[in-house]
């Protein structure tokens, strides 16, 4: 059996916020026998519903959704404890015989799922700095041939073009002497165990913020305002990490009178759409990323179907 055939599979459905994700998947699930793994840094919080897109409770009752309301707003997490337990969930899936498709837009999530984080000490800011200046004048090639002379098992494992995996396998050898592997290896983390197809949604620009736009008017007729007030009166303070979120802060604002409404919309709007452009951003830096509109949806099928046979 080769090292392929040994991981667990795993299908990623990735893109920006409001392309559609969740209808995709739920569709892939129903056709392919799978469940959904959560990977949205805001899903996994309790009682914060409809500011984070949640699926409704008919698309959880439709198909089995995992990593959604696992914390709540005041306790920690982060890529690291998601990696692990996405890793865990995909492995229990498999064991059941039920395909596992991961669907969010937070690729850090994504990254520390596929790839893993450690940080037994903080990153260097200074060489960080340096190598992003060398990949944004030379290009990534360039790094990845400077990887290839310190440790060539990683630049093997590394596309060329990957810049966020070169430029930390990078920073971890300068900093420490010993390749990125020795430190997978060492804390047991899950590198390379999952073989993932990652398949990317986007549309028109002008179509998706348009979608953005309106899917901002419908979170505030279905309750935002609301449940920011019921998360105040739970005790939830507005400089904890997720109240600090878009959508979160813009009504934390308004309730405070810090803003009007007609700001809170405008600023509501405008910063989703630029969140969505950056994580537009980040995803086309993976050239593993297989892009098609949400409406091919039968090329998508297609391309799992093969993928799971394969």
């Amino acid at each position: 059996m080769n090292d392929i055939q040994q991981k667990l599979k795993a299908i990623i459905i990735c893109g920006p916020t409001g392309i559609g994700k969740t209808s995709v998947a739920i569709r892939l699930s129903q056709k392919f026998h799978g469940e959904i793994v959560n990977a949205d840094s805001m899903q996994i919080y309790r009682y914060m519903d409809i500011g984070s897109a949640k699926p409704t409770e008919e698309e959880q009752q439709a198909v089995r959704h995992h990593l959604i309301d696992i914390v709540n707003p005041d306790e920690p997490f982060d890529a690291g404890k998601f990696s692990q337990m996405a890793y865990d969930t995909i492995k229990n899936l498999h064991e059941n015989q039920i395909f596992p498709f991961v669907v969010g837009g937070t690729g850090l999530y994504i990254k520390a799922m596929l790839h893993g984080l450690f940080r037994d000490r903080p990153c260097n800011a200074d060489t960080l700095s340096r190598l992003k200046k060398e990949a944004d004048t030379h290009g990534a090639p360039f790094l990845h041939d400077k990887l290839k002379t310190c440790d060539l098992d990683s630049a093997s494992k590394i596309h060329p073009n990957d810049t966020f995996r070169i430029i930390r396998a990078l920073e971890v050898f300068m900093e420490t002497g010993k390749p990125i592997s020795s430190f997978h290896q060492a804390h047991g983390f899950p590198e390379g165990l999952i073989h993932a197809k990652k398949i990317g949604l986007n549309m028109d620009r002008k179509v998706l913020y348009e979608r953005i736009n309106m899917r901002v008017d419908m979170m505030i007729k279905d309750g935002l305002v609301e449940e920011v007030k019921n998360l105040i009166k739970k005790g939830y303070p507005k400089e904890l990490k997720p109240m600090k979120s878009i959508g979160y802060r813009h009504v934390t604002e308004y309730l405070n009178q810090k803003i009007s409404w007609d700001d809170m919309l405008f600023l509501f709007k405008r910063d989703t759409r630029r969140y969505a452009k950056r994580q537009l951003t980040w995803f086309r830096n993976d050239p593993d990323i297989l892009w098609f509109q949400p409406s091919e949806i039968g090329h998508i099928e297609n391309v799992v179907d093969q993928f799971i046979e394969a």
